[in-house]
């Protein structure tokens, strides 16, 4: 009998080891999971961004869809500025029937530093993608014999970009982009901020989704019947206000003023007020 007990205790004891090496292992296989997976959250955010660096390109190519604080025009004025870039080429959708975006961020381009107009040209159009817009500027581009081209688009959509353009040009244009660090996208923590984690998954979902439009799709050939009529400012003899012609007034002075103002108004209304009660005062004293 006590022989069947030890081995009875001998077989509990290699299953209790059994168990904890199996633990081990599963912790470990659970932690090692966990790491995986937070060095792909945190990694896929920088993998959309494509951050090429360069010295001098020819071309810019401001993309449309920027926001209110003119982020991609005014990286665009500061490479024309310190002359790393020759030309920009700004592109805008139609909002009214005869007036664009382009329009509107041409007038700011121009308003924001001393720029010849002969290096600022506008493509107005209906595009509604950025495929769609490499599918109308590429041959133009093409046309030119350009070598490089700046893209400037979001952060998180300049990878994708960048594949759309470069499929379609071929090995002629070399388009590149770069990151303009925008606050809206943060590539390093973009899991913390609610607007990036929005921009993530958006970008994410438009690249998968440019693979499949790009799919046993060619370079893109010349053909002049659809190279789009793109003219320069100065081509189209346009003239443009400049700074010290404009006044600008910040929110703050404006409160400032209307405060201070309305204050005046309040103290001359008080003593309007006592005046009146000193000299009714007056009259029923005289009574």
């Amino acid at each position: 009998m006590s022989r069947i007990f030890a081995n009875l205790n001998q077989i509990r004891d290699i299953q209790r080891r059994r168990r904890f090496h199996l633990g081990i292992i599963g912790g470990s296989l659970f932690l090692f999971l966990l790491l995986l997976i937070y060095l792909l959250i945190g990694q896929s955010g920088r993998w959309l961004v494509e951050d090429d660096s360069f010295e001098h390109v020819s071309w810019v190519a401001v993309l449309d869809g920027q926001t209110a604080d003119m982020e991609r025009s005014d990286y665009a004025l500061k490479l024309l500025e310190e002359r790393k870039a020759d030309s920009v080429l700004l592109l805008g959708r139609r909002i009214f029937r005869d007036k664009s975006f382009a329009d509107y961020y041409a007038d700011d381009f121009m308003r924001s530093g001393n720029v010849d107009s002969g290096r600022v040209f506008l493509f107005r159009h209906k595009d509604p993608s950025t495929l769609e817009e490499a599918l109308s500027i590429v041959p133009w581009f093409k046309s030119k014999n350009v070598d490089t081209v700046l893209l400037i688009t979001s952060a998180a959509a300049s990878s994708r970009a960048k594949q759309i353009f470069t499929t379609l040009a071929g090995e002629k244009p070399v388009f590149i982009t770069v990151d303009i660090q925008h606050y809206l996208y943060n590539s390093k923590n973009w899991f913390f901020e609610r607007e990036s984690r929005k921009i993530w998954l958006r970008e994410w979902f438009a690249l998968f989704n440019s693979y499949y439009d790009l799919w046993n799709v060619d370079s893109l050939v010349i053909d002049s019947l659809k190279i789009p009529d793109i003219k320069s400012l100065k081509e189209e003899g346009r003239s443009v206000s400049k700074v010290s012609d404009v006044k600008w007034v910040s929110i703050k002075d404006t409160f400032m003023k209307n405060h201070v103002s309305d204050s005046i108004l309040k103290i001359d209304s008080a003593k309007i007020d006592s005046t009146k009660t000193n000299s009714s005062k007056k009259d029923s004293t005289s009574r």
